[in-house]
């Protein structure tokens, strides 16, 4: 008799206590997330992007869209060679001809000589999904075609590249140490401080990038879109279920991601995965550049150390090399004209 009540008992409450999920590492996930008092999940913290997966996958990749783990062990092993400038210093000096890739990132071959190895901080790992490219869609992983006005404006740009610099105003934001770099928006992954920290109330959200000194102050309330074009555009946040969803507009060309336009928009996503692991995904819209949109993940974890300054202004000596070096040209020029 005891036992039957027993059975009848343990059986009632297996139809009526919740099912707890479990994620990918083991992890309760769900209900067990850690929530604010308004019951969203807490974003809060210090969040690392860094991986050396490539935002486009490369071609030779095709449509193959993850790695096995012996692909992987493969390529994180020959990046941590192939990457380090201290061991290959003197071959990629050979092969330094102006704006081009290095081991199919977007980096430029004269920034992978730029610093000893000691100084970067790309990361050692692919991503925890094996994805072989940040780029989800479109499904080949490659950023989408030019509209033939993104092609002009990039043939505009590459031209005003190979005159000589003018003055401080003709460099980049991100030379002249003001924003860019991995910050966004939308954050990617860089050379290093590839870390964001996120401040969260009711109320509002604060995005955080020490690269540079960069703060995006996030109204939660509703509020409509402003007019006025920003350094980082107008962001605007609402909650999606348990996803925190910044949409943002009106950004000034000075600060246009991959060459887009007055016409971008940014949608990001932030989702709080388990207690370790932040996915943070955006597509890029702008029908003036790029003939469709296109989306990225990237997977974030937990940091717990601190961040620190990132002095730019202090030590961009690139930008008095820059400068000065113009300014030597002009007068050979000149010298040369006179004779």
């Amino acid at each position: 008799m005891c036992n039957r009540l027993f059975a009848g008992a343990f059986a009632l409450l297996a139809l009526i206590w919740p099912v707890i999920p479990v994620d990918a590492q083991g992890e309760p996930s769900g209900t067990l997330l850690p929530r604010t008092a308004d019951g969203h999940p807490d974003l809060g913290g210090i969040w690392d992007f860094r991986t050396i997966t490539p935002l486009e996958r490369p071609v030779e990749l095709a449509d193959q869209e993850f790695l096995s783990d012996e692909e992987i062990a493969a390529f994180e092993a020959e990046t941590a060679v192939t990457r380090n400038a201290d061991l290959n210093r003197e071959a990629l000096a050979k092969i330094v001809t102006g704006r081009g890739t290095v081991n199919g990132t977007t980096e430029t071959r004269d920034l992978a000589l730029a610093y000893n190895d000691f100084w970067w901080d790309r990361g050692t790992q692919v991503v925890g999904t094996k994805r072989t490219s940040l780029i989800v869609d479109p499904s080949n992983g490659r950023i989408p075609s030019l509209t033939a006005e993104g092609e002009r404006k990039r043939s505009v740009r590459q031209a005003l590249s190979q005159r000589i610099t003018e003055g401080p105003e003709d460099r980049s934001v991100a030379e002249r140490c003001l924003l860019g770099f991995n910050s966004g928006p939308p954050m990617l992954p860089g050379g290093y401080n590839q870390n964001v920290h996120l401040f969260q109330t009711s109320d509002y959200v604060a995005i955080l990038n020490e690269m540079v000194h960069n703060v995006r102050i996030v109204p939660l309330d509703g509020r409509p879109h402003g007019t006025l074009a920003q350094w980082t555009g107008d962001s605007r946040g609402f909650w999606d279920g348990d996803t925190l969803v910044v949409e943002t507009k009106n950004f000034r060309r000075e600060t246009s991601f991959r060459g887009s336009s007055k016409n971008l928009n940014l949608t990001e996503r932030f989702t709080r995965i388990d207690s370790k692991t932040l996915l943070y995904e955006f597509t890029v819209e702008d029908p003036t550049t790029w003939m469709e949109a296109w989306s990225v993940e990237v997977p974030m974890q937990k940091s717990e150390n601190p961040m620190f300054e990132y002095a730019c202004h202090e030590g961009n000596y690139g930008m008095e090399g820059t400068l000065s070096g113009a300014r030597a040209l002009e007068r050979n020029q000149a010298a040369g004209a006179s004779r």
